[in-house]
């Protein structure tokens, strides 16, 4: 069973995390650590392309691919310039409450009738195009889905220390998933 840890402080940060880019993304983020200058990407962050989610980090601290529900599986290329262009060490994978990708199911007529109102689709062409692309991007469980994530990313890129951690929307506060 995965849990939320709340940070508080510098000393709730898992040790595995403390003194890493991961660290200071939840020191800068949740604890208004005093930004320091970077010149240089210190990490990749994944998150969900969400508008209500915003971090709080200094410039140039970090590449940011955004996609469905933290879903970096059709990115891998970008991760993969990162790791080996970019020099990045560390992810850190940035799941969400409320997120629209959970259940996506559920907001197939909503989808269609958007892209209909909205695009000037035919309500066949929205149908298809929901129904051949929703199950990719569909991620059940929030929580789950971004350890899983993050579990097959460490498989991909053994090197690479990635972290699962969650946004809350409503305190925009980021946890760490503890696996």
């Amino acid at each position: 069973m995965n849990q939320l840890l709340t940070i508080k402080c510098a000393e709730d940060i898992l040790p595995k995390y403390r003194n890493t880019p991961i660290g200071l993304l939840l020191e800068f983020h949740n604890l208004h650590r005093p930004f320091a200058i970077y010149s240089e990407a210190q990490l990749l962050v994944g998150m969900c392309m969400d508008n209500r989610k915003h971090l709080h980090i200094p410039e140039n601290f970090s590449y940011i691919i955004r996609s469905g529900g933290a879903n970096l599986r059709y990115s891998e290329f970008k991760v993969s310039y990162a790791i080996s262009v970019g020099k990045i060490k560390h992810i850190a994978l940035i799941g969400h409450d409320n997120c629209g990708m959970v259940n996506l199911h559920s907001r197939k007529q909503e989808f269609i009738r958007g892209l209909v109102e909205s695009a000037g689709w035919t309500a066949e062409r929205a149908e298809e195009h929901f129904t051949n692309f929703a199950p990719m991007f569909e991620i059940g469980n929030a929580i789950e889905f971004v350890v899983s994530e993050a579990k097959r990313l460490r498989v991909k890129y053994p090197k690479i220390t990635v972290a699962p951690l969650f946004y809350h929307v409503e305190t925009n506060r980021l946890s760490i998933v503890e696996e």
